[in-house]
Parts: C-alpha cells; sequence; structure tokens
C-alpha cells in the first residue's frame, strides 16, 4: 500500500487529490495539509510514501518544507512531488536541487497524477523529457556554474550520458544516438548518481546543469 500525503492551502486541489487517490487500487491517503507547518508535521507524523506539495502555502512555503524533510533522517524514503502552477514556477529549479523528485502543474492529466504516485512510490523520478527540456530552458541560463563534489569520478561515458539526460533524453533516446542498450544506459545514469551523491534523475539533471556540463 502507497501512503501519500497531499499539502495544497486550496480546498479544491486537496479534493480532487483526495478524490482521485481514493479510486486508486494500492493506494492511500494518509492525510492533508493546508498549510507549510502543518504538512511538515504530517509528513514527520505519517512518514509517508509520497508526498504532493505545493510549492506555494501559508505559514511556511513548500520550499521550506522540503529542506526540512531532505534533512531529516527519519524521513529519508518520503519522496515528494512538488504542484505548481501551469506556467513553469521560478522556485521549481530550487526545489529539484534541494530534493524533490519531480514536479507537476495542478491541472495535470488524473492519469499522470496515479501515475507520479507509483513512479516516485517506485523509486524513480518525475521529470519527463518534455518536462525536463523545460526546466532546463527556463532555468540553466540563470543558473551560474559551481563545483559539483566527485564530479572527477565519473567516467567519460558517464558525464556523455549525464550530458544527454539534462538535455532531456530518455534512455532509449540516449540508447539510440550512443548505439548502446537501453540497460546500458540505466546502468551508467544509477552509476553516475552514486558517484555523485544524486538522489535521483532529477538531481541529476540539476548537478549536470550546476557543473556547466549542460
Amino acid at each position: 500500500m502507497i501512503r501519500v500525503v497531499v499539502a495544497d492551502d486550496q480546498p479544491l486541489v486537496r479534493m480532487g487529490l483526495r478524490t482521485l487517490i481514493e479510486t486508486e487500487d494500492g493506494v492511500q491517503l494518509a492525510g492533508e495539509a493546508a498549510d507549510g507547518r502543518e504538512a511538515l508535521a504530517l509528513i514527520r507524523s505519517t512518514k509517508p510514501d509520497v508526498v504532493f506539495l505545493d510549492i506555494r502555502m501559508p505559514l511556511m512555503d513548500g520550499l521550506e518544507v522540503l529542506r526540512r524533510v531532505s534533512a531529516d533522517p527519519a524521513c529519508a524514503d518520503v519522496r515528494v512531488v512538488m504542484l505548481t502552477t501551469f506556467d513553469l514556477d521560478e522556485y521549481v529549479f530550487e526545489a529539484l536541487r534541494t530534493g524533490a523528485s519531480g514536479f507537476l502543474v495542478k491541472d495535470s492529466d488524473p492519469a499522470d497524477l496515479l501515475r507520479a504516485v507509483h513512479v516516485v512510490a517506485d523509486g524513480g523520478s518525475l521529470l519527463s523529457p518534455s518536462v525536463t527540456r523545460r526546466v532546463i530552458d527556463r532555468f540553466a541560463s540563470g543558473a551560474s556554474a559551481r563545483p559539483v563534489p566527485h564530479l572527477d569520478r565519473l567516467t567519460e561515458r558517464e558525464r556523455e550520458i549525464m550530458r544527454h539526460v539534462a538535455s532531456g533524453a530518455s534512455n532509449d533516446e540516449i540508447a539510440a544516438v550512443l548505439v548502446i542498450s537501453p540497460a546500458t544506459v540505466r546502468t551508467h545514469v544509477s552509476r553516475a548518481m552514486v558517484k555523485l551523491g544524486a538522489r535521483d534523475r532529477a538531481q541529476l539533471v540539476v548537478f549536470a546543469v550546476q557543473s556547466g556540463l549542460t
């Protein structure tokens, strides 16, 4: 059973997500929160598998909640998906850097929202190629290059694949370009994540941007 917390200050958004979660087999609503402080307390007390967390909330914004959850060893297994408005929020890149497993716009298709629950709970990150490209286009130009610890540990092939990941390419697309198997791509991505201490593919993209690999 995948346990989900929904944190958003808009009652209609919470109601929509609650209704959606209650209709999905194998998924259970662990609780709702209408502001950041309530969300943080709820996450710490219930330790859900997945959190839908609004970026902008009263009392404590979603980014601060995310920072505290990411820094709490007791919440190491909690996966956070940020909720944002239709236009890319200026805080999305920071959210990914801080440890979010991805983000969704609030008017996403219900099927995408449910898919997000399963993907993130399974340890994946919710950064589809199209979403990755939008993030990079919007934020990379304003993100100054900064050293990424242990970047020198990567092999040249891992750096190459990391650049492709950061460009928004899927594993299948990378495999086609490099003429290798998707399984080999996944292996290189996993090794790069371990070497850099990236929590997921989303953070790997952020590291690529910050280090100037893109």
